[in-house]
């Protein structure tokens, strides 16, 4: 067994079919499976990155070449895919990509193991540094930022003092996000009336005797599983907002939608066409001219500056190697991302970011603000 699989990654290695000069970068996203919907607009926002790059000269006077493997939403592949690709000849300077915490444990210290760091564009667990300490960085903030900014939120500005939180209790993400939100709503002197965990779309059971509250916080992972979760919550009489997490801005789940209002959730930018910053026109410009079938979403923007992030890590540090890249990475200040402005503090692995609360009414966008929040949990 071992002969075989010094096999297989010799040849892997052999039918790399990449340059020696090129500079090789690794992402894992999942185009297929449940976790498509947040994956695939990232992995367009990454290839656009990279597109960009070479379109400039490349790094280092290189071109870079993107080598983006398929998990398929499944732990064995995504595990397959980062072994193969570390096995390339060249191999890639680092990996980055996914946006699911779970599939990012299972990919991310195989990267270190061979001593190169993995980034994640979307996965939010601020548990995650210290899980791979040194080689895993995120390139967006943690879900106690999200969550204490989505608690504050209620409880300043929609008055709100009582909470039902219903949670997918299958999915680390979906716990660590209720479980922030509860912290930061009762310290500031909101109760929760109920909590209720389901398995993956069988909410059902949970929706059950429901009492009364003055906001919902809906922890769900799936898109398809959060559009019909809001459906049931209203068909069992919930009238008060719903407010969810960064799952729910997958494009197109509230498409078609002109029933839908008093949803909100917290994510990482606000890219709708009457946004006039001038980095979110620019990328929307881009995407769209990439892309003309698509309109650029969150993730897709987490996609992008991921890329650059590692890009700009590259330029910095002056070389290939990617012990010199990763602590090039690490000492990152004031990158001016689409998602934000993006720094690593001395000792830290997640960057210090602003979050964007966006409402979903009549199966339209609107933002609703930015907001940092004033105390955030412990990890």
């Amino acid at each position: 067994m071992i002969v075989r699989f010094i096999t297989l990654l010799a040849l892997a290695a052999a039918t790399s079919g990449y340059a020696e000069e090129q500079i090789v970068l690794g992402a894992l996203y999942n185009s297929t499976g449940p976790q498509a919907g947040l994956d695939v607009p990232s992995s367009r926002g990454a290839r656009l990155a990279v597109a960009e790059a070479n379109a400039n000269g490349g790094v280092l006077g290189r071109s870079l070449v993107l080598d983006i493997r398929n998990g398929e939403s499944k732990a064995g592949v995504v595990k397959t895919q980062a072994t193969e690709l570390l096995a390339l000849d060249p191999a890639p300077v680092a990996l980055f990509g996914l946006s699911d915490t779970d599939l990012v444990l299972t990919a991310a210290p195989i990267a270190a193991a061979d001593k190169r760091l993995f980034l994640t564009s979307g996965a939010t667990s601020p548990l995650l540094p210290a899980e791979v300490p040194e080689y895993l960085f995120l390139a967006c903030f943690g879900d106690n930022v999200q969550a204490a900014a989505a608690a504050e939120w209620a409880y300043n500005e929609q008055r709100a003092r009582t909470a039902v939180v219903l949670f997918d209790s299958t999915q680390t993400y979906t716990r660590l996000l209720k479980g922030y939100f509860k912290t930061r709503f009762v310290q500031l002197g909101g109760s929760i009336a109920a909590e209720h965990g389901f398995a993956s779309d069988m909410l059902d059971p949970a929706l059950v005797d429901l009492p009364k509250a003055d906001i919902v916080f809906f922890s769900g992972e799936e898109p398809s599983n959060i559009r019909k979760g809001v459906s049931k919550l209203r068909e069992a009489g919930v009238t008060c907002p719903i407010l969810g997490g960064d799952s729910f801005d997958s494009y197109g789940l509230w498409n078609n939608a002109p029933k839908v209002d008093k949803v909100y959730y917290t994510t990482h930018a606000y890219l709708g066409a009457d946004n006039r910053a001038p980095k979110v026109v620019a990328f929307r410009k881009a995407f769209q001219a990439a892309y003309p079938d698509s309109v650029p979403d969150a993730f897709a923007a987490l996609g992008y500056d991921a890329a650059r992030l590692l890009i700009h890590a590259i330029e910095q540090a002056k070389s290939d190697d990617p012990t010199t890249i990763r602590k090039a990475l690490a000492a990152t200040r004031n990158f001016d991302g689409v998602t934000g402005t993006i720094s690593y503090s001395a000792g830290s692995r997640i960057p210090k970011k602003p979050v964007t609360l966006i409402r979903v009414a009549g199966g339209k966008l609107e933002l609703v603000g930015e907001f940092t929040p004033q105390q955030v949990p412990s990890p």
